[in-house]
């Protein structure tokens, strides 16, 4: 692609352009893809299936090793329940993600799968890459035939969690036993293949280098000029608080702007990218509209894995598109794939 930005020169502007120049430039590229006068966010639920998991992530507040007192597995009826309340909030899409429970076979993600879809009409965007990767280790099975069983039982999109950032020095200290970064990519590379669309995220602010970001954003970006698979990115910043990472401090909201920004200008093959208002607050969210971001993100009616670390922001739908429109713009409710279902 003509006049790409290099790793290097990225690296560059990543330590010395100053914010408001790394906001113009990121402008700049949000009005080239997105040239209409919106911003769309989408009505969902995270749904957390389960908290007990043996990966032990150095970052990670929520999750309980398997036998704790204050594990858990949600059951049927519990996620049906939620699923009833998302919908009567018009909501058209779960985030179904949980811990890496060794307990918790393929055939009874199948099995639950299935039954919601013969129950709901719902969008399932479910099982980030370490989820997916450690059904095919437990069952033995290659990555693409766990991802085909799933797609087949009524799985839609994945989502992109567990990416952290896409370098083994930074994750052989967060999260050792979690899948690789090579195994990340493998996992989404093979769901793009297969016809299963994803976001991508990375949270960053823990002990990364302004180098390990740009590795990140680079990985994401080779594999999307491959595979066309990717329909969002989101980068979110590291709530230390509760972790085993408490003495850090988090990311400071220019900072977040300055990733932000980074990442519209880098990823130029990649259509969307999400305000993260859940870690930043809603203030900050609106601000990143005018920093790279063209979606809001999600309404969020339930979220408990950043809140576990300390970060406690809410969102109404009637504050959403209070929001956006008090920065100029007109709210849209999007679906999963970014098709547009409702003008405010």
């Amino acid at each position: 692609m003509p006049n790409r930005l290099n790793k290097k020169k990225a690296l560059k502007l990543l330590q010395t352009a100053s914010l408001l120049e790394l906001g113009r430039r990121a402008d700049e590229v949000r009005w080239r893809l997105h040239p209409r006068r919106e911003v769309s966010f989408v009505i969902d639920r995270n749904i957390n299936y389960t908290n007990l998991c043996v990966s032990r992530c150095r970052f990670c507040a929520f999750s309980r090793p398997p036998h704790h007192p204050e594990g858990y597995v949600l059951s049927r009826a519990q996620i049906f329940q939620k699923i009833e309340e998302l919908l009567d909030q018009e909501g058209t899409q779960i985030l179904l993600q949980g811990g890496l429970n060794p307990a918790l076979g393929l055939p009874w993600f199948e099995d639950l799968f299935r039954a919601i879809k013969k129950n709901y009409p719902i969008h399932i965007h479910g099982l980030s890459p370490p989820e997916i990767f450690f059904l095919a280790q437990k069952e033995k099975v290659s990555i693409r035939e766990v991802l085909r069983r799933l797609k087949a039982a009524g799985l839609d999109s994945i989502p992109g969690g567990g990416a952290e950032i896409l370098v083994e020095r930074v994750r052989q200290k967060l999260s050792p036993r979690k899948v690789s970064a090579a195994g990340w990519l493998k996992v989404m590379e093979e769901a793009h293949q297969l016809g299963l669309k994803s976001s991508a995220t990375m949270m960053f602010g823990s002990i990364e280098t302004d180098a390990e970001i740009i590795e990140h954003l680079d990985r994401v970006r080779r594999l999307q000029d491959k595979t066309n698979g990717f329909i969002a990115f989101i980068p979110w910043s590291f709530q230390p608080s509760n972790t085993a990472l408490h003495h850090l401090k988090p990311a400071s909201g220019v900072r977040y702007l300055r990733v932000l920004a980074m990442a519209r200008i880098f990823l130029d093959n990649v259509p969307n990218l999400q305000a993260s208002w859940v870690t930043q607050g809603p203030k900050l969210g609106q601000v990143a509209l005018f920093f790279g971001a063209n979606d809001f993100g999600s309404t969020m009616l339930e979220e408990n894995v950043v809140r576990a670390a300390g970060a406690a922001h809410r969102v109404s739908l009637e504050e959403a598109v209070r929001i956006i429109r008090s920065a100029g713009f007109t709210p849209v409710q999007r679906n999963q794939q970014y098709q547009i279902l409702k003008r405010f």
